[in-house]
């Protein structure tokens, strides 16, 4: 589950991450507030710019990542602008104190991903990757190959908050040749706005991230993200209960 760090009082927002665990989600995607989120829709866009409002982004993002961390398997989602101004190799050991498994840099540039994947190595912290659909076979490799952790397909080409249909087969067709490059485990996220689109989505995968769904509710009626949350997980369960009667 993607929870932007910030958007809430500490306490509130403690409270949160501990009822979306209760309510099913696996795993934790908190992501670190930036001005310019390029890849995001208008609604974890306005998530950020609520969490920039409140100041200390940083120590609040290492505060939900520690209470995360003691709940469920977690990892930040970040742009490169804060990881620069913070420096690659602060910032990585910063994440890793406080119990994140990983760290994905969603635009990350070619050229400074050597030293980021240098720093991340440093502080025992896996590098996730975003692959973009559009990549050619020799650059899908070259991200593969730096990549720790998983490799992360986007189910929509669009940015997050999509809510349209999604073209499953294209997806399937792009999950094969993620498979094909890397044994890392391939996760996807962006455009699954439904449970039934995650349940058509999971068969493709080894993980589904849930965002702008709950986030819009942890915008606007922060008590129906849990609901929303185990609205998703049985969606998830039910495919991985029929996988196993197959």
């Amino acid at each position: 589950m993607f929870v932007p760090a910030g958007l809430h009082p500490a306490r509130a927002e403690r409270r949160q991450l501990d009822q979306i665990a209760q309510a099913g989600a696996d795993l934790f995607e908190i992501g670190l507030a930036h001005h310019d989120a390029g890849l995001d829709g208008p609604i974890i866009q306005a998530a950020y710019r609520r969490a920039l409002s409140g100041g200390n982004v940083l120590t609040r993002a290492l505060r939900a990542v520690e209470h995360a961390a003691g709940l469920r398997p977690t990892v930040v989602m970040t742009y490169w602008d804060p990881v620069s101004r913070h420096g690659p190799e602060l910032l990585a050991r910063l994440l890793t104190d406080a119990g994140a498994a990983g760290a994905m840099v969603v635009d990350l540039p070619d050229e400074q991903a050597e030293r980021w994947q240098a720093a991340a190595m440093d502080a025992n912290l896996s590098t996730p990757r975003l692959v973009p659909r559009h990549l050619t076979d020799t650059g899908l490799a070259t991200v593969a190959a730096g990549a720790s952790g998983w490799l992360y397909a986007p189910a929509s080409t669009a940015p997050t908050g999509y809510r349209g249909p999604l073209n499953v087969p294209a997806l399937a067709d792009f999950t094969t040749r993620l498979r094909a490059a890397s044994p890392l485990p391939v996760v996807s996220g962006v455009g699954i706005s439904t449970p039934a689109l995650a349940e058509r989505v999971a068969p493709l995968v080894d993980a589904v991230v849930i965002g702008s769904p709950v986030v819009r509710a942890l915008m606007t009626a922060p008590e129906q993200a849990p609901a929303l949350t185990t609205k998703f997980a049985q969606a998830l369960n039910q495919y991985a209960t029929t996988e196993t009667r197959a």
